[in-house]
């Protein structure tokens, strides 16, 4: 009987390994993509029709030296089925300049993988990025999914922008520091995959409340009609948009971005992640406006020091995967 038992678990261990296959995903740049790291494929819970595509926010990046950008996300999402695709875009720029930069990586994933659209998710400024590919080439994108979306601006750029228009002063000091933040960046690209010129002031300018309401204009599908509401899921352009986002500026005391967010939350009247109003966050439908998360924490950084009471970085964008796979996309 032992011995019955034995083979008969040998041989479900067997099925279950055969069951599972090697995957990897791929980080990108408009140069091309390339292998980012590989994972066991166990299930096709998060097996979405089309590729899955991450892009980074302002100061952002794909990998470096083996960190992602979108921490622990990726891999994940792999061992979960889907083909996945870290972008990397100008860390500081409009998102005009890094929205063409990631339309270029959308086709080439479609080239690499024959897939007839795409299922972008953006982080902060990658939700504008995202729109704006959603916008050139709507047919070729399933879905937009914004994670903690500056899709209204934000106050935190407002106040920055007007500290660096006070004369000789601001404007002295504005000119310098940018100077400086845009080579650190341009190493920080080289790093990622691809050295992309950067505009610090063109990326803040960006995120003001007086430039996203313009970029809104051009781009205005799955926007909420009202100041706080919801947008409809699929827009007349065909894609369909979410949102998810946080509102807990402070919420683990090892991670060094809690001591950025929460001072920063003070420049935005009401709740926000510590760098985007509630509100702004919000784009066609809203999943969750309210998860115990800060801007960092949307995307599982700094290293996984996010909320341990919360619920996880990684399981919400499994879930989100899951949802498009339901839909279709």
């Amino acid at each position: 009987m032992k011995a019955i038992l034995h083979t008969l678990l040998l041989a479900g261990g067997f099925v279950a390994a055969s069951a599972a296959s090697a995957a990897t995903y791929q980080l990108c740049s408009t140069s091309g993509c390339r292998t980012g790291g590989s994972a066991i494929a166990w299930t096709t819970y998060s097996k979405t029709q089309y590729p899955l595509v991450l892009a980074h926010g302002i100061m952002g990046f794909s990998s470096v030296a083996g960190i992602e950008y979108f921490y622990g996300i990726a891999p994940d999402l792999t061992s979960n089925g889907a083909k996945v695709f870290d972008a990397q875009v100008s860390s500081l720029d409009s998102s005009y300049v890094r929205g063409e930069q990631l339309r270029t990586q959308v086709q080439i994933i479609r080239a690499i993988t024959g897939a007839a659209k795409v299922n972008l998710i953006g982080h902060s400024q990658g939700a504008m990025d995202s729109r704006y590919v959603a916008g050139v080439i709507p047919n070729q994108i399933a879905s937009v999914t914004s994670v903690g979306g500056v899709n209204a601006g934000t106050p935190v750029a407002d106040a920055v922008m007007k500290a660096a228009g006070i004369p000789v002063i601001g404007s002295t000091v504005a000119a310098a520091a940018s100077y400086i933040v845009d080579a650190v960046f341009k190493l920080v690209g080289v790093a990622s995959g691809h050295g992309y010129d950067q505009s610090t002031m063109a990326a803040l300018n960006q995120l003001t409340t007086a430039s996203a309401k313009t970029f809104n204009a051009q781009f205005p599908a799955g926007l909420p009609t009202t100041a706080c509401g919801q947008g409809v899921q699929k827009a007349t352009n065909g894609v369909s948009y979410f949102s998810w986002g946080g509102t807990s500026p402070l919420t683990n005391v090892l991670d060094p971005l809690d001591y950025l967010f929460t001072p920063s939350s003070f420049l935005i009247p009401g709740a926000s992640d510590g760098m985007v109003p509630k509100c702004s966050q919000h784009l066609g439908t809203v999943l969750r406006d309210d998860y115990s998360q800060n801007h960092g924490d949307e995307v599982n950084q700094v290293l996984g020091l996010v909320n341990i009471f919360a619920a996880s970085p990684v399981t919400i964008y499994r879930g989100q995967a899951n949802r498009l796979k339901n839909l279709g996309f």
